[in-house]
């Protein structure tokens, strides 16, 4: 079945626990699947000051440091609004991309930026990037990324980081976030009209209602297409990423009648809902023994003997070393 509104990772290659490169027939590991919506050839097109995405139809400026420095989170969504006043580049529905929409952008197989192999963008800065999206953990900071590795938290929205402005509804493949409220720069809730904020725009694919359908084999996520094992919790304790993705292999060998993996990073994100938090799942979610922190099958590039892991009492996308037992195993599926 095609893969629905989560991106393939970009990652091409395989490694060990220290690292090194490695086959990756039978390793279990993101690139050996290679799941999620493949990245067209060329991937970009650039129009002038603007460069459209054809993976999602999203329209980014060319120059990730238009406001050449670093800003606060309110200062950067008054930039934007500045933009479309002046109607920048003779466009005025520009925006700063939710975090969805920037993690769209980020290739796993490169770092120093972590952007797809030759692409058309000037200005880009090896740092934190905004987003629109408040943390629902802590609604006095917002979600950032990182061009460097591509790691992706939150920080204080009065400090100070740089902006990449976006535009255009794109070809719908990129999810909504879920956060349909917006807050000021203390953390209180305040009027989306005219803010400028994730919550304002909802900008991404609706998510369909029920979101989550139980069949035989799992829990069937509507708006991916993605089977996720009801039992968020494979595993007696936490364990190093080669025994997480030993315990996916296992549960095949038992014959559980789907193939199951240890998902990318991108698939575990999907089910990120930002408008919560402990844990950041859809509202009503029917999975069972939820933990915090989970391996993904994808290797940071930035240190191959780190691998990906989804934070999800924040929502959160970071990583840790592969050879330590910090974190749990969630297994998914692609529904037949």
């Amino acid at each position: 079945m095609t893969s629905e509104h989560y991106l393939n990772t970009g990652q091409r290659t395989c490694h060990a626990d220290d690292g090194r490169e490695l086959a990756c027939e039978g390793s279990g590991q993101d690139a050996s699947f290679a799941v999620g919506i493949p990245w067209p050839e060329p991937r970009f097109d650039v129009r002038d000051d603007e460069v459209m995405d054809g993976l999602t139809g999203l329209i980014w400026c060319r120059s990730a440091g238009l406001a050449e420095f670093p800003l606060t989170w309110q200062e950067a969504l008054d930039f934007v609004a500045a933009m479309n006043r002046e109607q920048r580049f003779g466009q005025r529905d520009w925006r700063m991309p939710n975090r969805r929409e920037l993690r769209s952008l980020l290739s796993l197989q490169t770092r120093l930026p972590a952007l797809p192999e030759r692409h058309p963008f000037i200005d880009v800065f090896n740092g934190w990037y905004w987003t629109s999206t408040t943390a629902a953990i802590s609604p006095a900071h917002a979600w950032y990324v990182a061009l460097d590795g591509a790691r992706m938290f939150y920080g204080g929205k009065d400090q100070s980081f740089m902006l990449w402005p976006v535009r255009g509804e794109g070809l719908g493949v990129v999810p909504r976030t879920g956060q349909s409220l917006c807050y000021d720069a203390a953390g209180n809730v305040m009027s989306c009209v005219g803010s400028g904020q994730d919550g304002e725009w909802r900008v991404g694919a609706p998510w369909p209602e029920p979101r989550f359908e139980m069949l035989q084999d799992g829990v069937l996520d509507r708006l991916t297409r993605l089977l996720w094992h009801r039992s968020a919790n494979l595993t007696p304790q936490p364990v190093v990423w080669r025994e997480a993705l030993a315990a996916v292999a296992k549960l095949n060998q038992a014959g559980e009648g789907s193939a199951w993996r240890l998902p990318t990073i991108n698939e575990l994100e999907s089910l990120v809902d930002c408008a919560v938090h402990s844990p950041a799942l859809p509202a009503g979610h029917p999975f069972a023994d939820v933990l915090d922190i989970y391996w993904s099958s994808s290797t940071s590039l930035f240190e191959p003997d780190w691998a990906w892991a989804l934070y999800l009492e924040k929502g959160a996308t970071g990583v840790g070393q592969k050879r330590f037992a910090e974190f749990s195993v969630w297994a998914v599926a692609t529904a037949d």
